[in-house]
């Protein structure tokens, strides 16, 4: 315990966006390549939100995720986190916050296409890709 929270910055910023939350808890140590704090207990690679929120609040249901509300993949203030779909997890993310797909075209009504898994796609790039499918399985 004392080595876990060592590696722990209870005075990180205060989400602009949440103030009510108070500061994240920052993890100082190892991250996965996406952003999320992780350590090792024993053989087992464990994220640190996650272990944080489990002792506080108990264990996550299966087919559900925690949502860091704070926005800060390596916060693991347990108060910043909470329990939800990975649709609505998905929904509430930085991508979902984006307004054009990488290659410039609107998510808007009429291009965007919502998959079952709550994820977007630009209707627009699917059907260039699709076309290059096409030229290329013609063309062999």
């Amino acid at each position: 315990m004392e080595r876990f929270w060592s590696k722990v910055d209870r005075n990180g910023p205060i989400p602009a966006h949440h103030q009510n939350l108070g500061p994240c808890w920052l993890w100082k140590a190892g991250k996965v390549r996406d952003g999320y704090g992780n350590f090792r207990i024993g053989e087992k690679q464990v994220l640190a939100h996650r272990w944080t929120f489990e002792r506080v609040n108990g264990s996550v249901p299966a087919g559900m995720e925690l949502d860091h509300l704070c926005r800060v993949r390596h916060c693991c203030n347990p108060s910043h986190l909470e329990i939800v779909t990975r649709a609505v997890n998905q929904a509430r993310g930085m991508k979902a916050q984006q307004t054009h797909c990488k290659n410039g075209h609107p998510y808007d009504e009429e291009n965007t296409y919502r998959k079952p898994s709550g994820r977007r796609d630009c209707r627009a790039c699917v059907r260039e890709r699709v076309s290059q499918y096409r030229a290329r399985k013609a063309a062999a």
